[in-house]
């Protein structure tokens, strides 16, 4: 495709008004004016037609197959994104007087109660704005309920296939962190816990299942083992696509959880946002939450700043509210039944696609998976010089999106595949004879692999100067570097 810079011709205009008899000043400065930066000359059709090949090329769950591991970029309900439009919810103020916007503060208050039940927690906060941020939020309370108890805690124990915002959020916070390695069978070492779970550790940050795919089989134990040293459980949401209606995190020992709205209860998310990372806690750590709370009483639905324990607020007015309302529309669809049926459709789907696979790549952890599992291409990196990045790259030019490459930083050459509950069979089959193709291609062609891709609009570029050498401030009037 040109650039629209190819595409100029001189004296080529779009369609102008005409000339107003009104003074007024000009809207766009002298020096941005086009004889000023050299702008493209293009009609009105040249740029429209320009901008919506463009769009063409944006990839998205929308068009195709989205297997990002850890994601949960599942195809979401349109119904939603009606819902979340409504007129008497977009055109709310979040300054307006409680008794101005009941309806929006029932949402929220019923949207906690209902995230306390999915949870097993007794009560939660919808402000933090995604989950890393729930996470700090999280990691606050377990800091401010120590403190309350005048106990200074110096660590915090994440697992070795921990997502890598566990151990930042815990360091942010002035937590030294401990790194457990996890045993043979993915799951974490209970010996290796028991080493390193004394007095000092404030708590254990904990996504269940892994990041491995796997559900801890001793996930009881693990909660008994901190608590038995007066420490905390966090539960790390981003996998809870896996468990809705199965299994909660309060019953498992957990004190603390955070969620993502925007990967398990309907937001179209990536790129940079929107996001909701709602915190759930226990009984005892519910003074500490942030305020102001939602509360109602005879009157209504109102805000009330109840706790002098409280951190405070994490986030300006009441949370991501579109995400929130998407939430709560899909929560009230499905019921109790539909999130089960949605979370053991994801489980089957990660199952089915694992067992096709197997023996075209290798499989660490050979045991049934949950939402999502991990393969390895270390035969075909060891074998054919052919890596994960070459076979991801490669995926491109079938039309596929790849999958989350490289992490958990414990699978060597690792490739961590979530097909969502949303996909049906052709799909899951289209994907994996795609995998098959291309292991035979790294073993027959691995030139074709290594080179991919070839079909893209712009072919394989270089990542890694990309990442050390970002241009951030492009000047428009002369050639990009």
């Amino acid at each position: 495709m040109k650039t629209l810079k190819e595409k100029s011709v001189k004296g080529r205009v779009g369609v102008l008004p005409r000339e107003s008899d009104v003074k007024a000043k000009p809207r766009i400065p002298k020096d941005m004016l086009r004889d000023g930066v050299g702008l493209p000359e293009l009609s009105e059709v040249d740029v429209v037609r320009h901008y919506t090949n463009l769009s063409s090329l944006n990839y998205g769950v929308d068009t195709g197959f989205y297997p990002l591991g850890s994601c949960t970029m599942k195809y979401n309900p349109k119904v939603n994104e009606d819902t979340a439009r409504l007129e008497g919810f977009r055109d709310l103020h979040p300054l307006q007087p409680s008794e101005t916007c009941q309806g929006a503060l029932q949402v929220m208050h019923d949207l906690e109660h209902m995230l306390c039940e999915i949870t097993g927690m007794e009560a939660f906060t919808l402000q933090p704005s995604a989950g890393a941020h729930g996470e700090l939020t999280g990691t606050m309370l377990m800091k401010a309920w120590f403190k309350d108890k005048g106990e200074e805690r110096a660590r915090i124990i994440v697992p070795d296939s921990s997502h890598g915002t566990n151990p930042a959020t815990a360091a942010y916070l002035g937590y030294e962190v401990t790194v457990i390695k996890s045993d043979e069978r993915g799951d974490l070492d209970l010996k290796d816990l028991n080493e390193h779970m004394t007095e000092d550790v404030a708590g254990l940050m904990l996504t269940n299942p892994n990041t491995l795919g796997l559900f801890d089989e001793n996930i009881c134990e693990i909660t008994e083992i901190v608590h038995e040293k007066g420490g905390l459980v966090y539960y790390d949401g981003a996998n809870m696509n896996a468990i809705m209606g199965k299994a909660r995190p309060g019953d498992m020992g957990y004190d603390i959880v955070h969620l993502n709205l925007h990967k398990t209860f309907s937001t179209p998310h990536g790129g940079g946002g929107p996001g909701s990372g709602p915190v759930g806690v226990k009984k005892d750590l519910e003074p500490f939450l942030p305020v102001p709370r939602i509360v109602k009483d005879r009157g209504g639905y109102g805000l009330v700043n109840s706790s002098s324990k409280s951190i405070g607020r994490v986030k300006a007015f009441h949370g991501s509210f579109g995400v929130i309302l998407r939430a709560y529309a899909y929560i009230k669809a499905l019921g109790g039944r539909g999130l089960k049926d949605a979370s053991e459709q994801a489980v089957l789907n990660a199952n089915y696609l694992m067992k096709r696979l197997r023996e075209h790549y290798d499989l660490p952890f050979d045991r049934t998976c949950m939402h999502e599992f991990v393969l390895s291409g270390r035969r075909q990196a060891h074998e054919n010089k052919v890596h994960t990045l070459d076979i991801a790259k490669r995926l491109l030019d079938y039309g596929v999106h790849a999958p989350t490459i490289y992490f958990p930083l414990i699978v060597e050459e690792a490739m961590m595949i979530e097909p969502t509950e949303t996909e049906g069979k052709v799909s899951l089959d289209e994907f994996a004879d795609i995998m098959e193709r291309i292991a035979a291609e790294c073993v027959e062609t691995p030139e074709l692999v290594t080179g991919a891709p070839q079909k893209t609009p712009v072919k394989r570029l270089d990542d890694a100067l990309a990442a050390r050498k970002p241009v951030l401030n492009w000047n428009m009037s002369r050639d990009r570097p």
